[in-house]
């Protein structure tokens, strides 16, 4: 989770920069390391089942 409120998937690193994608896809972005958290289990829950909802619409395989 970043300093936003964004829950992202780690996707990588480049030059110290996080990349970071929500769970139900779209666009990248970077973030600082410094500037993450780990989500709550109730925010994890939230963005598993967001994901399980957009991969039965069929938006995400």
């Amino acid at each position: 989770m970043d300093a936003q409120g964004r829950i992202g998937e780690f996707r990588g690193e480049w030059c110290g920069a996080w990349s970071l994608r929500r769970v139900t896809g779209g666009t990248e972005w970077t973030v600082s390391p410094e500037d993450t958290r780990p989500p709550t289990p109730e925010q994890r829950l939230r963005a598993e089942t967001a994901r399980a909802n957009a991969r039965s619409r069929g938006e995400i395989l």
